[in-house]
Order: C-alpha cells, then sequence, then structure tokens
C-alpha cells in the first residue's frame, strides 16, 4: 500500500487534510481506471487518525459525487460525473482541467444574431443591434453532457470568425483586451424538451440543471450572457456557506 502522510501539527482541520489528499489521490489514471480507493480502516491506522474522521473526508467526495462507495465491494472514483464548486469561478475548461477531466466538443456553432428584449435590457443597447451568438454542445467520450449558448456584448468585439474551440475567457483577454472578472449566476431545475432531450442525449422529460450566468468585467459592466444546460445525471453542484 502505498505510503500517505498528513501533518498533526498543522492548523488545517484532520478531515480537511484528508480530503485534499483524496482528491490527489483520485486523479490518478489507476484510480481513474477503476481500481478501489485504499480502504477507510487501513487509511485511518496509517495516518494515525480515526477511522470517523476519514469517512467524513469520504462522504464530502461522495456528496460531491466524486467518489462511488459500494456497500460490500468499497469505494472507486465516479467517472462519469463532473462537479464544480460555487466558491470560486473560472472557466469551465480550465476547471474542468484542473480537475482531470478531459472535455470534447460535440457540436460548435457562432452566428450574428439579433438581441432580444432580454439582452438588450442586459447589455443595456439599442433594438438595432445584433450580438454574436455561440452554442457549445461539450461532454466526455461517452456522450454529451452540457450545452453552452452565450451571447456577447458588441463592445467585447468579437466578429463570428474566432477559434472558440481555445477556452474562451483567455482568447478574450489576450485578443480583445477583456477581462472576464465576476459571474452573477441563477439556477434552476427544468424538464427537457423534445430539442435538448436530443441535443444531451436524454430522455425528454428527464432532469435538467439550468444556469443563468452574467460574466461581468472588473468595472462591472456585462460582457457576455451565458445559459447552460447541464445532465442532472452527469453534473452536480456544490457550494459550501460559513456560518455569519
Amino acid at each position: 500500500m502505498k505510503v500517505f502522510n498528513i501533518n498533526h501539527g498543522s492548523a488545517i482541520p484532520l478531515h480537511l487534510q484528508v480530503e485534499d489528499l483524496l482528491r490527489d489521490l483520485i486523479k490518478n489514471p489507476e484510480y481513474q481506471e477503476g481500481k478501489l480507493l485504499p480502504n477507510e480502516v487501513a487509511l485511518a491506522k496509517q495516518l494515525g487518525i480515526s477511522r470517523n474522521t476519514v469517512r467524513q473526508a469520504t462522504n464530502k467526495l461522495v456528496f460531491e459525487r466524486l467518489l462511488i462507495r459500494k456497500k460490500g465491494v468499497g469505494t472507486t472514483v465516479s467517472k462519469d460525473n463532473i462537479t464544480t464548486k460555487l466558491d470560486k469561478w473560472s472557466s469551465f475548461t480550465h476547471e474542468m482541467g484542473e480537475k482531470g477531466v478531459t472535455f470534447r466538443n460535440y457540436e460548435i456553432g457562432v452566428s450574428l444574431v439579433d438581441a432580444d428584449d432580454e439582452i438588450r435590457r442586459l447589455f443595456n443597447i439599442t433594438r438595432k443591434s445584433k450580438v454574436v451568438k455561440l452554442e457549445r454542445l461539450r461532454g466526455l467520450d461517452s456522450g454529451p453532457v452540457v450545452l453552452f449558448i452565450s451571447y456577447f456584448h458588441p463592445r467585447v468585439g468579437l466578429t463570428g470568425n474566432e477559434d472558440f474551440t481555445q477556452p474562451l475567457y483567455d482568447m478574450l483577454e489576450r485578443t480583445y483586451h477583456t477581462v472576464a472578472a465576476v459571474s452573477k449566476e441563477g439556477i434552476s431545475a427544468i424538464l427537457a424538451d423534445k430539442e435538448l432531450s436530443e441535443k444531451l442525449q436524454i430522455e425528454e422529460g428527464d432532469p435538467v440543471l439550468f444556469r443563468k450566468r452574467v460574466v461581468c468585467d472588473p468595472g462591472g459592466r456585462p460582457i457576455e450572457y451565458n445559459i447552460g444546460y447541464y445532465r442532472a445525471d452527469r453534473f452536480t453542484y456544490t457550494i459550501e456557506i460559513e456560518r455569519g
């Protein structure tokens, strides 16, 4: 068994140290391929802590659907479930990269469209304004997981001819000197209609996580209005809130 260590003299609680240890551990290819994680009793003995401390850390990752615990079998990595936390925000590509998850683009569509009432209100633009619309269907090798639809403020300067296979916010900053600084989000649950079910390869009426996001620059000016549709069986949002 590989030797694991934690710092008993650290101010960081033991269960959080074990949680970080497990997060690093499950990135290893052998565990991504289905190898059982070390059992809780053995890991607790090796670390010199109680089994309850290990269980507390493991429960957190099970709650986030990063791990699957099977009674009588053991604990394995969940291959087809992606989790994102609401305590920080970055581009989807970078966030998934940090988790060791490789996403592929199933479809990318770019068009120049008339701004509807909601977009005009958010962007404070005129009725005659047109905006760049970007649609991206993304997922794992096993199938699509999320559909993103983005609309960009004309001030950004996008033409629609950009290479949208690259990380979006890196490209905006590098080419258009536009920095995505703040994300204002709203999340709800909806049922997939016919079009959405075909895109995400699910049944019509299946639950979908629906997210609206307004991305602003450091001055608080909106640069992107983004709508996301996530397969509820493959994607989980988690949030940690400290008591004030």
